[in-house]
């Protein structure tokens, strides 16, 4: 290739005058872009997930025989939860009475952070929808937001979805991704 073809290089962080003047000055677009960056990443909430399980409990993981059962919750080590999430649910076909995951709960309560009914996604989308209903969204009225979409952690998607509805009554736009490249989700009409 001729270099008369090639386009004209300049060296970065020279002036256009050339590599005798002074450095010209790198300008930060995104910061001065007015964006607000809400990282969901930092609403999760560290400790050990755990399924508490009741087919283990069940006859033959079947039936739930109370007796057997009372005696199984009257004899477990609760302790062992100390601090924990916990998801409490089935994982088998069987017809549990309500009452068994009630007397599991009242015995997990006193050691578990957390207790939910369901599985482990569910229980990642509670505690998230718990740390989105403390924000003050009120503190982004007008505001351009950007809701950061690479994370670290696994945020749910039911986090991004509540956030949005939350944000949007009061904010000027809506955006996902990085203030380097989002995609527009809202923007106030004018």
């Amino acid at each position: 290739m001729k270099s008369a073809d090639r386009a004209e290089e300049k060296p970065l962080g020279r002036s256009a005058k050339g590599m005798d003047g002074p450095p010209a000055a790198i300008v930060n677009k995104v910061a001065q872009s007015g964006l607000v960056t809400i990282d969901l990443e930092e609403l999760y909430v560290p400790g050990d997930r755990i399924l508490f399980d009741l087919k283990n409990w069940l006859f033959e993981e079947l039936i739930l025989k109370e007796k057997d059962f009372r005696e199984q919750v009257k004899n477990h080590e609760w302790q062992q939860y100390h601090n924990k999430l916990i998801a409490l649910s089935c994982t088998v076909d069987a017809i549990i009475p309500t009452w068994a995951f009630m007397l599991a709960a009242s015995n997990l309560e006193p050691y578990a952070k957390k207790i939910v009914f369901g599985d482990l996604d569910k229980l990642e989308e509670e505690i998230f929808h718990e740390a989105i209903s403390k924000i003050e969204f009120e503190n982004y009225r007008d505001q351009r937001v950007v809701i950061k979409g690479c994370s670290k952690v696994a945020v749910p998607a039911s986090a991004y979805v509540e956030i949005t509805s939350m944000l949007r009554p009061v904010v000027k736009s809506i955006m996902y991704g990085e203030a380097c490249s989002t995609v527009p989700v809202y923007k106030k009409k004018d």
